[in-house]
């Protein structure tokens, strides 16, 4: 159990630390609101477009592990996204049972109007860190996600679906 200090300033600091947890939340929902209005499609579906349009042909196993998604989850976006006539998907070659996917014109054209960055505000930023504060950032909130009892689960779940 991490410890907790008991000074004058813990509830100062709570509050600050509470204040920019909302500044990110904030931060990543306006960028997907701003992506489903100008583009007209959910976030991790932007995503998933964005990934099958600069890798052709690539499978939705794959796509999940690109995404860091479940495989499920990645199946889910690729259905939608046929559905809306964006995504072609092809069995060729030896497996007839693997499926390739494809942008279509309708999604090529979705990802010129939409805003990016394509994975979202988060993992970009994220990105940008050099190794010693990531590592650092992932242990505190290793501490903070301890005291949560959060669902590991969850870890699959694109921040687009939440």
């Amino acid at each position: 159990m991490p410890r907790v200090d008991q000074n004058s300033s813990q509830p100062q600091t709570t509050a600050q630390v509470l204040r920019r947890f909302r500044l990110v939340f904030n931060a990543v929902k306006t960028h997907f609101q701003q992506v489903e209005k100008s583009a007209g499609v959910g976030g991790a579906q932007l995503w998933a477009l964005s990934v099958i349009h600069a890798e052709p042909g690539i499978g939705v196993n794959d796509l999940a592990k690109s995404m860091d998604i479940h495989q499920t989850t990645a199946s889910n976006l690729v259905k939608a996204l046929v559905k809306m006539e964006m995504v072609q998907t092809d069995k060729i070659g030896p497996d007839r049972r693997a499926v390739q996917l494809y942008a279509l014109p309708a999604g090529q054209r979705v990802l010129k109007k939409a805003p990016g960055p394509f994975a979202g505000v988060l993992p970009q930023a994220l990105s940008q860190l050099d190794t010693a504060t990531l590592t650092r950032l992932d242990h505190d909130l290793g501490l903070l996600l301890a005291l949560l009892d959060a669902d590991e689960n969850a870890a699959n779940i694109p921040l687009a679906d939440m």
